[in-house]
């Protein structure tokens, strides 16, 4: 039970967590939002919508203030995952029951995506890829290690031969996207400097990426040689693919394909070509 001063008032019209739309001019629906128990993981989405006045003693306060000093860290993690998972169920779950029930049988995904791990790029939520219709890897830079160091990287190897092998996908798409930590990490490394124990062992699989990003954008600064990189590196990986024996009979039996992807979380943008089974990119499209 979350208890606010009775003086607080509420700033503009927002939903409560009783479902009830509350204002100046509706002073019983305010107090009652102010004395209910309120649902996990309210916080942050309150923050930007919710804005108490000065309390009795001239002091700001706020709901998700209020709220969030009720739980120790832990708890407002619990509350959290809470939360998301019963907006998913009441809002995805159980308005798709049919797909659901499919799904729930066995997974039949068309795709497969191998796309970085950034907190910001995650590939279901850009490309809107409804249950079972994308079978994901994510990784540092969404790299794919080339055939012989398949045995020193197997998580991303395991997760290709998995897709093409027993899944069956018709398609594969590298995403990258701008900004990238791994690809910055990449483009400056130092020789014989270590600055982490796993992560720039990883990002040697993109040195061909490099090089060719520092030939191609040498006389330009290093934010410009990244996105270079950044691209680079989508192509690298799919040579990579392409390289390995299963990968290229299934595209050259034509039952799969491959594709490239870039997502540019600044601009709100996306790049999209096709990678051929010749090791040629074809025209590339920006929506």
């Amino acid at each position: 039970m979350v208890l606010l001063p009775q003086r607080a008032r509420v700033s503009r019209r927002v939903k409560t967590p009783l479902g009830a739309c509350v204002c100046r001019a509706h002073p019983k629906y305010e107090e009652k939002m102010i004395r209910a128990p309120f649902p996990g993981g309210l916080g942050s989405t309150f923050c930007s919508v919710v804005c108490f006045g000065k309390c009795a003693a001239g002091r700001h306060t706020s709901l998700c203030q209020a709220y969030q000093n009720t739980f120790t860290p832990t708890e407002r993690v619990k509350q959290r995952i809470q939360h998301g998972f019963e907006k998913f169920k009441q809002e995805t779950f159980l308005r798709q029951p049919k797909l659901f029930r499919e799904v729930a049988v066995k997974q039949t995904p068309k795709f497969m995506v191998i796309a970085c791990s950034d907190s910001r790029v995650c590939p279901t939520t850009v490309l809107g890829f409804r249950p079972g219709e994308a079978f994901v890897v994510r990784n540092i830079a969404n790299m794919v290690p080339p055939p012989e160091q398949a045995m020193i990287y197997p998580g991303t190897s395991a997760a290709i031969e998995y897709a093409v092998m027993v899944l069956k996908v018709e398609s594969i798409m590298v995403i990258g996207h701008s900004r990238c930590g791994g690809i910055l990490a990449l483009m400056t490394q130092k020789e014989n400097v270590k600055r982490s124990v796993f992560v720039e062992d990883w990002i040697q699989i993109g040195l061909a990426a490099r090089t060719a990003a520092l030939k191609a954008a040498a006389d330009q600064d290093l934010e410009q040689q990244c996105t270079m990189c950044e691209k680079e590196s989508i192509n690298l990986s799919l040579s990579n693919l392409l390289a390995f024996p299963f990968v290229h009979d299934a595209v050259m039996n034509g039952n799969l394909t491959l594709h490239g992807g870039y997502y540019n979380f600044v601009e709100g943008s996306f790049e999209y070509w096709l990678y051929g089974a010749d090791g040629k990119t074809g025209a590339h499209s920006r929506f």
